[in-house]
C-alpha cells in the first residue's frame, strides 16, 4: 500500500508600505493594509474558499478516503479573521471532517529557526496555540519553506512534535529514495517525510506551462505517474503552496477540475489511499538515518537558504531584525505592541523580496515581490526597522529614568 500525502501551504505576509529614508511615519504605521486586505480578498475568493469546497466535497464524494494536510501561517489566519472569517471557517470546516491535519509552524512565517533558536521556540508556541483553538493540537511540523537542518530536527523534537517534513532535495539523498521515511541525525524519536518535489511541482509550476511537453496534464495521466512510482515508495509526498490554485494558477487553467477529478483517479488502483503526514508517521517505521548538517529548503533550484540570505542587502536585514529582540522584549513589558510589530519584520518574504537571482528564480522573486527592484525592497525595511528601532529605544531611555 503507497500513501499519497497532499500537503499545502497557507501565507500571506503583512507587506510594508514602501518607505523612503525620510519619510514621518507616525504611531507605528508600517504596513500597508489596505494592500494586504486587497490580496488577503482576492486568494481568498480565487483559491482559498473554492478549493476548501472542492476538497470538502471531495472528502464526502469518496466516504472519508480522501485526506490531505494543511498549514496556515499566523499572518494568514489573522488577516482572515479580520477580513476574511468565512475563508478562515472554511478552514475549520475542513478540520471538523476529522479529514484534514492541520501542522504547526512558527507563528509569522520566519528565519528564526536559522537565526534565533529561543525566538523560534517562542513562535512556536504561540503558532501552537492558534491552531490548537482553531483546528485541533498539532503533532506535525514544517518549518518555514521547509527549511531544516539537524540542529533545527532536534530543536522540533524537543518541542513535542512527532513529525517534520522536509524537501527531497537530491544532494540530501543521494541514490535514496525522497519516498520512505527518515530519522534526522540526532533524533530518537521524530520522523521525516519528505517531499517528492518533480512530481510536486508539476502541479504547483508546470501545470499552465504550455512549452511543457505533457501539457495539458489531465487527472488520469497524473494519477497514472503516481502509480507508476517504483520500489521502494511508501509514500508520495506531494507538498506545495496551496496558492497554486486559482490564485498563481488560475481557474482558467483547469487546476480547479484537475484536482476535482484526481481523488477518484487515484483510488482506482487499489494498492494507493491517501494520508496525512500524522498518519504516515505513526504507521510506518523510519527506514534510516539521514544525515542534515547544512540547511535544506524547498526554494529555487538550489533548495537552500540563498532565497533569504543569498546577498549581503539579505544578510544585513536579517541581522539588522534579529538584532533587536532583546531590545524588543525588554521594552515589551511596557509596550506589549512593539513586540507584536517586531515579529511581523521576522517574516522571510521582507528578505525574501530583496534576492538578485537570475534566470527563473528571479521570475518567480518578482512574481512575489510588490517592488520595482531587490534594492527597492532593501530600503523600505531597512527605513521601517531604523524607526522601530528608534521606538524602542525610546522605551528603553523611558524605563532607565524610572
Amino acid at each position: 500500500m503507497i500513501d499519497v500525502v497532499f500537503y499545502f501551504q497557507v501565507h500571506q505576509p503583512y507587506r510594508l508600505r514602501k518607505w523612503k529614508p525620510g519619510d514621518r511615519i507616525r504611531k507605528l504605521d508600517y504596513f500597508d493594509a489596505p494592500l494586504n486586505r486587497l490580496v488577503a480578498e482576492r486568494v481568498a475568493e480565487r483559491c482559498y474558499l473554492p478549493m476548501n469546497r472542492l476538497l470538502l466535497a471531495a472528502i464526502e464524494r469518496t466516504d472519508g478516503q480522501f485526506r490531505c494536510a494543511f498549514s496556515l501561517s499566523g499572518t494568514v489566519i489573522q488577516q482572515l479573521r479580520d477580513w476574511v472569517p468565512d475563508a478562515l471557517q472554511s478552514f475549520v470546516d475542513l478540520a471538523e471532517t476529522g479529514n484534514v491535519e492541520f501542522l504547526c509552524e512558527t507563528s509569522q512565517h520566519s528565519l528564526a529557526a536559522v537565526t534565533d533558536l529561543d525566538e523560534f521556540a517562542d513562535q512556536v508556541e504561540l503558532q501552537r496555540r492558534t491552531v490548537t483553538d482553531l483546528f485541533g493540537a498539532p503533532t506535525s511540523f514544517r518549518d518555514t519553506e521547509l527549511i531544516l537542518d539537524n540542529r533545527i530536527c532536534r530543536k522540533v523534537e524537543d518541542l513535542g512534535f512527532e513529525c517534520m517534513l522536509g524537501e527531497g532535495a537530491d544532494r540530501l539523498l543521494g541514490w535514496r529514495s525522497p519516498q520512505v521515511p527518515y530519522r534526522p541525525k540526532g533524533c530518537a524519536r521524530l520522523k521525516l517525510l519528505l517531499r517528492s518535489y518533480s512530481l510536486s511541482d508539476d502541479i504547483a509550476f508546470r501545470f499552465s506551462n504550455r512549452k511543457w511537453p505533457s501539457y495539458p496534464l489531465f487527472a488520469d495521466t497524473y494519477a497514472g505517474w503516481l502509480h507508476d512510482v517504483p520500489p521502494p515508495a511508501q509514500f508520495i509526498g506531494l507538498f506545495m503552496d496551496y496558492e497554486t490554485f486559482g490564485e498563481h494558477q488560475g481557474a482558467h487553467t483547469g487546476i480547479l477540475d484537475f484536482m476535482q477529478h484526481l481523488p477518484e483517479q487515484v483510488l482506482q488502483e487499489p494498492g494507493f489511499r491517501f494520508r496525512t503526514p500524522a498518519q504516515v508517521a505513526a504507521e510506518r517505521e523510519a527506514i534510516g538515518e539521514l544525515d542534515i548538517p547544512n540547511p535544506v529548503s524547498w526554494a529555487d533550484v538550489e533548495r537552500n537558504l540563498s532565497a533569504w540570505l543569498g546577498n549581503p542587502m539579505q544578510v544585513a536585514a536579517n541581522e539588522a531584525i534579529y538584532a533587536l529582540r532583546s531590545e524588543v522584549l525588554a521594552a515589551a513589558a511596557e509596550r506589549p505592541e512593539l513586540l507584536a510589530i517586531w515579529r511581523h519584520f521576522t517574516t522571510s518574504d521582507h528578505v525574501y523580496y530583496v534576492a538578485t537571482k537570475h534566470h527563473s528564480d528571479a521570475e518567480v522573486h518578482e512574481y512575489f515581490s510588490p517592488y520595482d527592484s531587490p534594492h527597492a525592497a532593501f530600503v523600505t525595511l531597512m527605513t521601517a526597522l531604523d524607526d522601530l528601532r528608534a521606538q524602542v529605544r525610546k522605551v528603553a531611555a523611558k524605563q532607565k529614568q524610572h
